[in-house]
């Protein structure tokens, strides 16, 4: 598993007008290629009457899969544009389709070109883009009495809470990153006086919003 990386925040859609086309950008994460042609066949049967449904992906940790598609614009103006603006955004598990309702006015392989990556582009920042980090949760039982300090504790450091658990105690998950471990557990032993049990949960992603602007 990597330890960081880049995607989609989830699904998003994202209009522009260039020369009279409509230029509509679908985006979505996709964690295999069986979901990224799912995605493409429901976005083409969605817009069966458009001129033209072009689409790309990349999948994989070391984007192994990389598809593009020019959906019958003229070779290499469409699919891999939009590849490549997946690949200058470091952008991982992440599919695309853009549709184009073609408005009249031809716009040449350099227009159609810088078209179809200025969709591409807009609508990943319509849709948002998420760092997820790999890290450890460590969860701490304390008691009822300890909760708002080390709530309050919690909130103002640099982890962050994944879930709190109210029962006979309260146990808090909190978000960790793996070389820091050893120093949450001692400084949680002192926030408590050692009244805090504190053991290692599941590994997870953390996901954090990027600023796209």
């Amino acid at each position: 598993m990597l330890s960081q990386y880049y995607t989609v925040k989830g699904y998003g859609e994202n209009e522009i007008i260039i020369q009279k086309s409509r230029f509509i950008a679908y985006i979505n994460r996709v964690e295999t290629e069986e979901e990224a042609q799912q995605f493409i066949a429901d976005i083409k049967k969605q817009n069966w009457n458009a001129t033209h449904n072009c689409s790309a992906y990349m999948i994989g940790e070391t984007n192994s899969i990389q598809k593009a598609n020019d959906d019958g614009e003229p070779s290499g103006t469409a699919g891999v544009p939009m590849l490549e603006v997946l690949k200058k955004r470091n952008l991982k598990d992440t599919v695309v389709v853009v549709t184009r309702y073609f408005g009249g006015i031809k716009l040449g392989t350099g227009g159609l070109i810088r078209a179809y990556g200025k969709a591409v582009s807009e609508g990943i920042n319509a849709t948002g883009v998420v760092e997820r980090r790999l890290m450890q949760i460590m969860k701490t039982t304390i008691d009822y009495t300890w909760l708002g300090k080390i709530e309050n504790e919690l909130r103002s450091s640099t982890y962050s809470i994944k879930d709190i658990h109210y029962l006979d105690t309260v146990e808090i998950e909190t978000f960790v990153k793996e070389n820091e471990k050893e120093v949450f557990i001692q400084w949680m032993t002192e926030l408590t006086n050692g009244q805090a049990v504190i053991h290692e949960g599941e590994v997870l992603y953390q996901e954090q919003l990027i600023d796209c602007n």
